[in-house]
């Protein structure tokens, strides 16, 4: 079923997963085009963003954000078209970056919404490397890991649209980079494309020696993004005052208790207390100013016209693709940023 004038497609949370999500936990509905008030915009769909951050939405435990209510809207960004408007400053035709959800078409007042122009550039990469994933690979690495020229870096899910633009970033600053990645073809177009100065398979049965190897003088800054056996990997690595941002911790996301094998909390805790390790979680739009933000964008799109940053995306067709697309995100089984051409 395609996108149409006439229906609206969504994809709402059926039920809350009991581990990872599965074939019941999100479904298709359909229903009328939402009509716009004074002072609103009709949406229409046309990418949709698929990021790790999903999984917890559909959780009802604490967190940052309020999560998907059962018969709600899945959450996500958007690149969508304006088809009509009564909103200062948006016309038909315009191109946004909107928290739309999975679905066809919404209705917007403007608020949290960012005017694309009416004919952008590869307008999908606004949902990563010029959104949300570039910003937090920016300002992760900068504000917190200050990596210096020289130290060694090392970047978990090193071909995601995060960890790539982490670890090319910090070769922009003179480091020495080390990606993670799940498996052969990852890791070579990571050290290829990417310019990493090494990569190691996360699904090694030697991983942390690999690890160990590549990193004689251990570890400076790892941005953490997967936790599990990657984050114990790096631990006995890390330097005195090495600095670690913390972003997710995907690994962890289906856990429905305290995960399989021995207890690593002592480990982690006295490593950080007797390296003086810095550890730093952040969300993103939480954690740094606007103008950190236009900073980013400005930097982004010169290091992007000049060549010194590359980007791969994974373009999925179809609204109703959109779930497995995401249960294969969460496992890993993407390679680059995971968008949904929508309309």
């Amino acid at each position: 079923m395609s996108q149409s004038d006439s229906t609206n497609r969504q994809i709402v949370l059926a039920k809350r997963p009991e581990g990872a999500p599965d074939g019941e936990t999100l479904r298709l509905q359909t229903g009328d085009i939402p009509k716009p008030g004074g002072g609103e915009m009709l949406l229409r769909t046309v990418y949709l963003s698929l990021d790790p951050y999903m999984r917890g939405r559909m959780s009802a435990a604490k967190s940052y954000a309020t999560p998907v209510e059962i018969g709600g809207v899945m959450t996500g960004q958007v690149v969508a078209e304006v088809m009509q408007s009564d909103c200062d400053g948006f016309k038909a035709g315009d191109f946004m970056l909107a928290p739309s959800g999975w679905q066809d078409y919404a209705v917007s007042d403007g608020t949290q919404v960012l005017n694309l122009g009416n004919e952008p550039q590869n307008p999908s990469w606004s949902l990563g490397i010029l959104g949300m994933p570039g910003y937090t690979a920016y300002a992760g690495l900068l504000q917190i890991g200050e990596p210096k020229p020289g130290e060694t870096v090392v970047v978990a899910a090193a071909s995601g649209p995060v960890g790539a633009t982490v670890g090319q970033i910090a070769k922009i600053k003179g480091c020495r980079v080390v990606g993670i990645a799940g498996g052969p073809e990852k890791c070579a177009h990571v050290v290829e494309t990417l310019g990493f100065d090494a990569c190691i398979d996360h699904r090694a049965e030697d991983f942390a020696d690999q690890l160990a190897a590549v990193c004689p003088e251990g570890i400076d800054v790892y941005f953490e993004n997967v936790g599990g056996k990657v984050l114990y990997g790096v631990l006995p690595l890390l330097n005195p005052f090495a600095r670690m941002p913390v972003c997710g911790m995907v690994a962890w996301y289906n856990l429905t208790g305290l995960p399989d094998g021995p207890d690593h909390g002592p480990q982690i805790l006295s490593t950080i207390l007797r390296m003086k390790v810095k550890v730093q979680g952040f969300i993103i739009f939480d954690s740094f100013p606007i103008s950190l933000y236009q900073e980013f964008a400005r930097e982004m799109t010169g290091w992007l016209e000049d060549g010194k940053i590359q980007y791969k995306e994974q373009m999925v067709d179809g609204l109703e693709a959109a779930p497995d697309a995401l249960y294969d995100l969460l496992e890993g089984r993407n390679f680059g940023k995971m968008v949904v051409k929508v309309g």
